[in-house]
Protein backbone atom coordinates (compact mmCIF):
# COMPACT_ATOMS: atom_id res chain seq x y z
CA UNK A 1 0.00 0.00 0.00
CA UNK A 2 1.50 3.32 -1.09
CA UNK A 3 0.80 6.11 1.40
CA UNK A 4 1.85 9.69 0.66
CA UNK A 5 2.27 12.09 3.60
CA UNK A 6 2.47 15.75 2.50
CA UNK A 7 4.28 18.36 4.59
CA UNK A 8 2.73 21.53 5.99
CA UNK A 9 0.49 23.20 3.40
CA UNK A 10 1.47 26.83 3.89
CA UNK A 11 -1.38 29.20 3.05
CA UNK A 12 -2.51 29.91 -0.53
CA UNK A 13 0.87 29.13 -2.14
CA UNK A 14 0.81 25.73 -0.46
CA UNK A 15 -2.65 25.11 -1.84
CA UNK A 16 -1.36 25.97 -5.33
CA UNK A 17 1.57 23.59 -4.87
CA UNK A 18 -0.79 20.72 -4.04
CA UNK A 19 -2.95 21.48 -7.06
CA UNK A 20 0.12 21.77 -9.29
CA UNK A 21 2.03 18.65 -8.26
CA UNK A 22 -0.21 16.12 -6.52
CA UNK A 23 -2.11 14.66 -9.50
CA UNK A 24 1.08 13.72 -11.35
CA UNK A 25 2.73 12.34 -8.20
CA UNK A 26 -0.29 10.15 -7.43
CA UNK A 27 -0.17 8.74 -10.94
CA UNK A 28 3.61 8.31 -11.05
CA UNK A 29 3.84 6.41 -7.77
CA UNK A 30 0.47 4.65 -7.85
CA UNK A 31 -0.53 6.27 -4.56
CA UNK A 32 -3.35 4.58 -2.65
CA UNK A 33 -3.88 7.04 0.22
CA UNK A 34 -2.89 10.69 0.75
CA UNK A 35 -2.49 12.51 4.07
CA UNK A 36 -1.64 16.21 4.31
CA UNK A 37 -0.57 18.39 7.23
CA UNK A 38 -3.22 21.14 6.99
CA UNK A 39 -2.71 23.29 10.08
CA UNK A 40 -1.30 26.21 8.04
CA UNK A 41 -3.60 25.98 5.04
CA UNK A 42 -5.81 29.05 5.46
CA UNK A 43 -4.83 32.36 3.78
CA UNK A 44 -2.90 33.70 6.80
CA UNK A 45 -1.19 30.38 7.53
CA UNK A 46 -2.92 29.59 10.81
CA UNK A 47 -5.65 26.97 10.96
CA UNK A 48 -7.76 25.33 8.26
CA UNK A 49 -11.45 25.86 7.52
CA UNK A 50 -13.99 23.90 5.49
CA UNK A 51 -13.02 25.97 2.44
CA UNK A 52 -9.39 24.84 2.41
CA UNK A 53 -10.18 21.23 3.31
CA UNK A 54 -12.79 20.96 0.55
CA UNK A 55 -10.27 22.26 -1.99
CA UNK A 56 -7.54 19.88 -0.84
CA UNK A 57 -9.94 16.94 -1.02
CA UNK A 58 -10.79 17.98 -4.59
CA UNK A 59 -7.05 18.03 -5.38
CA UNK A 60 -6.72 14.43 -4.18
CA UNK A 61 -6.02 14.48 -0.42
CA UNK A 62 -7.87 11.86 1.66
CA UNK A 63 -7.08 12.82 5.26
CA UNK A 64 -5.56 15.68 7.27
CA UNK A 65 -3.33 16.00 10.32
CA UNK A 66 -2.85 18.94 12.67
CA UNK A 67 -0.44 20.92 14.79
CA UNK A 68 -0.19 23.87 17.15
CA UNK A 69 -2.24 26.16 14.84
CA UNK A 70 -5.02 23.65 14.13
CA UNK A 71 -7.69 25.55 16.06
CA UNK A 72 -6.36 29.08 15.44
CA UNK A 73 -8.13 30.14 12.24
CA UNK A 74 -11.52 31.55 11.39
CA UNK A 75 -13.77 28.55 10.99
CA UNK A 76 -11.24 26.08 12.43
CA UNK A 77 -13.24 25.12 15.50
CA UNK A 78 -16.34 24.61 13.38
CA UNK A 79 -14.33 22.39 11.04
CA UNK A 80 -12.95 20.18 13.79
CA UNK A 81 -16.38 19.80 15.37
CA UNK A 82 -17.71 18.32 12.11
CA UNK A 83 -17.48 14.50 12.46
CA UNK A 84 -17.77 14.01 8.70
CA UNK A 85 -14.41 15.70 8.01
CA UNK A 86 -11.41 13.29 7.89
CA UNK A 87 -9.17 15.52 10.02
CA UNK A 88 -7.39 15.17 13.36
CA UNK A 89 -5.96 17.76 15.71
CA UNK A 90 -3.15 16.87 18.14
CA UNK A 91 -4.38 14.08 20.39
CA UNK A 92 -2.41 15.28 23.42
CA UNK A 93 -3.78 18.85 23.24
CA UNK A 94 -6.02 19.55 26.21
CA UNK A 95 -9.23 20.46 24.39
CA UNK A 96 -12.62 18.90 23.77
CA UNK A 97 -12.78 20.28 20.22
CA UNK A 98 -12.35 17.64 17.53
CA UNK A 99 -10.50 14.34 17.87
CA UNK A 100 -6.85 13.37 17.96
CA UNK A 101 -7.11 10.20 15.92
CA UNK A 102 -9.39 8.58 13.39
CA UNK A 103 -9.67 5.22 11.67
CA UNK A 104 -10.16 6.02 7.99
CA UNK A 105 -11.54 3.62 5.41
CA UNK A 106 -9.14 3.50 2.44
CA UNK A 107 -9.44 1.49 -0.79
CA UNK A 108 -7.12 -1.15 0.72
CA UNK A 109 -8.40 -1.24 4.29
CA UNK A 110 -8.61 0.70 7.55
CA UNK A 111 -5.86 3.24 8.29
CA UNK A 112 -5.25 4.74 11.72
CA UNK A 113 -4.25 8.43 11.47
CA UNK A 114 -2.98 10.15 14.63
CA UNK A 115 -1.65 13.65 15.26
CA UNK A 116 0.55 14.61 18.20
CA UNK A 117 2.32 17.70 19.54
CA UNK A 118 5.91 17.66 20.67
CA UNK A 119 6.49 19.00 24.16
CA UNK A 120 8.23 22.06 22.73
CA UNK A 121 6.37 23.73 19.87
CA UNK A 122 6.28 27.52 19.50
CA UNK A 123 4.40 29.11 22.38
CA UNK A 124 3.77 26.72 25.24
CA UNK A 125 0.41 24.96 24.95
CA UNK A 126 -1.63 23.00 27.46
CA UNK A 127 -0.83 19.43 26.47
CA UNK A 128 -0.29 15.92 27.80
CA UNK A 129 2.82 13.76 27.44
CA UNK A 130 2.97 12.53 23.80
CA UNK A 131 4.53 9.15 24.68
CA UNK A 132 1.85 8.36 27.25
CA UNK A 133 -0.88 9.53 24.85
CA UNK A 134 0.32 7.50 21.89
CA UNK A 135 0.55 4.38 24.06
CA UNK A 136 -3.08 4.86 25.09
CA UNK A 137 -4.18 5.27 21.47
CA UNK A 138 -2.23 2.20 20.38
CA UNK A 139 -3.82 0.11 23.12
CA UNK A 140 -7.30 1.41 22.25
CA UNK A 141 -6.92 0.47 18.57
CA UNK A 142 -4.56 -2.53 18.54
CA UNK A 143 -7.34 -5.08 18.09
CA UNK A 144 -8.90 -3.32 15.10
CA UNK A 145 -8.21 -4.80 11.63
CA UNK A 146 -5.90 -1.98 10.56
CA UNK A 147 -3.69 -2.19 7.48
CA UNK A 148 -1.57 0.84 8.47
CA UNK A 149 -0.88 3.15 11.39
CA UNK A 150 0.33 6.70 10.71
CA UNK A 151 1.27 9.39 13.24
CA UNK A 152 2.87 12.82 12.97
CA UNK A 153 4.79 14.53 15.75
CA UNK A 154 4.53 18.30 15.35
CA UNK A 155 7.40 19.85 17.28
CA UNK A 156 10.55 21.91 17.44
CA UNK A 157 13.21 19.47 18.67
CA UNK A 158 14.80 17.04 16.23
CA UNK A 159 15.84 14.87 19.16
CA UNK A 160 12.24 14.49 20.32
CA UNK A 161 11.05 13.62 16.81
CA UNK A 162 13.72 10.95 16.43
CA UNK A 163 13.10 9.45 19.87
CA UNK A 164 9.37 9.35 19.11
CA UNK A 165 10.09 7.36 15.95
CA UNK A 166 12.29 4.82 17.71
CA UNK A 167 9.79 4.56 20.58
CA UNK A 168 7.10 3.48 18.12
CA UNK A 169 9.37 1.34 15.93
CA UNK A 170 7.61 -1.91 15.14
CA UNK A 171 4.19 -0.64 16.19
CA UNK A 172 3.46 2.02 13.55
CA UNK A 173 3.84 2.00 9.79
CA UNK A 174 5.04 5.61 9.49
CA UNK A 175 6.13 8.23 12.05
CA UNK A 176 6.50 11.68 10.48
CA UNK A 177 8.01 14.78 12.04
CA UNK A 178 6.66 18.13 10.87
CA UNK A 179 6.43 21.82 11.92
CA UNK A 180 9.89 22.95 10.75
CA UNK A 181 8.82 23.40 7.10
CA UNK A 182 12.38 22.38 6.14
CA UNK A 183 12.86 18.75 5.01
CA UNK A 184 15.54 16.68 6.69
CA UNK A 185 17.68 14.18 4.78
CA UNK A 186 17.09 11.20 7.06
CA UNK A 187 14.09 9.27 5.71
CA UNK A 188 14.70 5.65 6.70
CA UNK A 189 13.23 2.35 7.82
CA UNK A 190 13.99 1.88 11.52
CA UNK A 191 15.30 -1.49 12.77
CA UNK A 192 11.86 -2.95 13.57
CA UNK A 193 10.12 -1.84 10.37
CA UNK A 194 8.70 1.64 11.00
CA UNK A 195 9.32 4.33 8.37
CA UNK A 196 10.52 7.63 9.85
CA UNK A 197 11.66 11.12 8.91
CA UNK A 198 12.60 13.89 11.34
CA UNK A 199 10.83 16.56 9.27
CA UNK A 200 8.96 16.16 6.01
CA UNK A 201 9.10 19.84 4.99
CA UNK A 202 6.38 22.06 3.54
CA UNK A 203 4.39 23.03 0.47
CA UNK A 204 4.50 26.69 -0.54
CA UNK A 205 6.98 29.27 -1.82
CA UNK A 206 10.59 28.12 -1.69
CA UNK A 207 12.22 31.60 -1.51
CA UNK A 208 10.85 32.39 1.93
CA UNK A 209 11.41 31.63 5.59
CA UNK A 210 8.96 28.78 6.24
CA UNK A 211 6.56 30.43 3.80
CA UNK A 212 6.96 33.95 5.29
CA UNK A 213 8.61 36.96 3.61
CA UNK A 214 12.28 36.98 4.67
CA UNK A 215 12.51 40.78 4.65
CA UNK A 216 9.80 41.03 7.29
CA UNK A 217 11.72 38.76 9.63
CA UNK A 218 15.07 40.44 8.91
CA UNK A 219 13.58 43.86 9.73
CA UNK A 220 12.20 42.46 12.99
CA UNK A 221 15.64 41.18 13.96
CA UNK A 222 17.33 44.45 13.00
CA UNK A 223 14.94 46.74 14.85
CA UNK A 224 13.78 44.53 17.70
CA UNK A 225 10.21 45.64 16.96
CA UNK A 226 7.41 43.11 16.89
CA UNK A 227 5.57 42.69 13.60
CA UNK A 228 3.15 40.35 11.90
CA UNK A 229 4.40 37.63 9.62
CA UNK A 230 3.51 38.15 5.97
CA UNK A 231 3.02 35.19 3.64
CA UNK A 232 5.34 35.11 0.62
CA UNK A 233 3.08 34.68 -2.40
CA UNK A 234 5.65 35.25 -5.16
CA UNK A 235 8.27 32.94 -6.61
CA UNK A 236 8.54 29.25 -7.44
CA UNK A 237 6.59 26.69 -5.46
CA UNK A 238 7.94 23.69 -3.59
CA UNK A 239 6.21 20.41 -2.70
CA UNK A 240 7.61 18.11 0.00
CA UNK A 241 6.28 14.72 1.05
CA UNK A 242 7.29 11.16 1.89
CA UNK A 243 5.98 8.05 0.17
CA UNK A 244 5.80 4.86 2.23
CA UNK A 245 5.07 1.39 0.89
CA UNK A 246 3.28 -0.48 3.70
CA UNK A 247 3.09 -4.28 3.81
CA UNK A 248 -0.61 -5.10 4.18
CA UNK A 249 0.19 -8.33 6.02
CA UNK A 250 2.40 -6.82 8.73
CA UNK A 251 1.40 -3.16 8.76
CA UNK A 252 5.08 -2.23 8.63
CA UNK A 253 7.00 -0.30 6.00
CA UNK A 254 8.81 -1.87 3.09
CA UNK A 255 10.28 1.43 1.89
CA UNK A 256 10.21 5.19 2.36
CA UNK A 257 11.02 7.77 -0.32
CA UNK A 258 11.29 11.53 -0.02
CA UNK A 259 9.28 13.21 -2.78
CA UNK A 260 10.20 16.80 -3.66
CA UNK A 261 9.12 18.99 -6.53
CA UNK A 262 10.30 22.55 -7.21
CA UNK A 263 9.02 24.83 -9.95
CA UNK A 264 11.72 25.90 -12.38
Amino acid sequence: MNILYIGDVMAEPGMRAIKRFLPDIKQQYNVDFVIAQAENSNPVGKGPSHKEIDKLKAYGVDCFTGGNHSLSGDGSEELFKDPSVPIVRPANLNTDIGVGYRVIDSPLGLVLVVSMLGQTVGRQLDMRNPLVEIDMIYEATKDQPLVARIVNLHGDFSSEKRVFGYYLDGRFSLVVGDHWHVPTADAMILPNGTAHITDVGMCGTIHSSLGVKTEVIAKRWLTGQSSRNEIEFDGPLQFNAVLTDVDLNTGLAKSILQVQRIES
